[in-house]
């Protein structure tokens, strides 16, 4: 099971930091100074981009949260022969370098598939990112049985994505699930008929922003 983590720092930025940290202390040893500064601006950087601020998701079960901090770049009905396969509400949302960059669930479920795409690393604010872009998807299905579909999608910059939860395991609503590292973008599939309660342009927060509400009956 997935929970909430309390940790101000996400779990991938203490070892960035111990090994800043490490070179920081042997450039001054050898009084090299402008290296020690300029390691120092990183190490200073490095705490504000894995910075882990605490989320206390609002809302019912029904309603979906942001799954990322950023900005909401495509809200529309789509035709989705990847993932859930079907008719569906696709929301992007776009993480900038200086996005909080920890990923959290959308939705409380079963981790029903976890599938990786490798890919290009064209900008992420684009749509065919979706299509071109290295990612990685988990598809949740809630007690209700609704599948929703929480997509991770790398960036021109980014190069790693972290995702925690394996096939079966059960996620949380608001809890973390990966991040990542160095701008990006989420993709989140829902049932066609929700409720969607954002706009495209608008800023959103992970954890906190309703994006939609799940309506009873519905399938995908």
């Amino acid at each position: 099971m997935m929970t909430t983590e309390k940790n101000r720092l996400a779990r991938e930025g203490r070892a960035v930091l111990a090994f800043l940290a490490v070179f920081i202390l042997f450039t001054l040893v050898l009084g090299w100074w402008i290296a020690a500064t300029i390691l120092s601006l990183f190490f200073v950087f490095s705490i504000y981009f894995f910075r882990n601020p605490t989320r206390v998701p609002p809302g019912e079960e029904q309603d979906v949260l942001s799954p990322a901090d950023g900005k909401v770049v495509q809200n529309e009905i789509v035709d989705d022969d990847r993932y859930l396969k079907t008719h569906c509400r696709k929301i992007g949302i776009f993480m900038s370098l200086f996005n909080v960059h920890v990923n959290r669930a959308p939705v409380s479920g079963t981790v029903q598939e976890s599938i990786y795409h490798e890919g290009k690393f064209v900008s992420a604010n684009l749509d065919k990112a979706s299509d071109d872009n290295e990612q990685n998807a988990l598809i949740i299905k809630t007690g209700g049985g609704i599948r929703v579909c929480v997509v991770q999608i790398a960036g021109l910059i980014a190069r790693r994505i972290v995702c925690y939860p394996a096939e079966g395991v059960y996620c949380e609503r608001g809890s973390i699930f990966g991040m990542i590292k160095f701008g990006s973008r989420l993709d989140v599939y829902l049932p066609e008929g929700v409720d969607v309660l954002v706009k495209k342009g608008q800023k959103v927060r992970a954890g906190e922003t309703i994006l939609a509400r799940l309506k009873e009956g519905e399938k995908t």
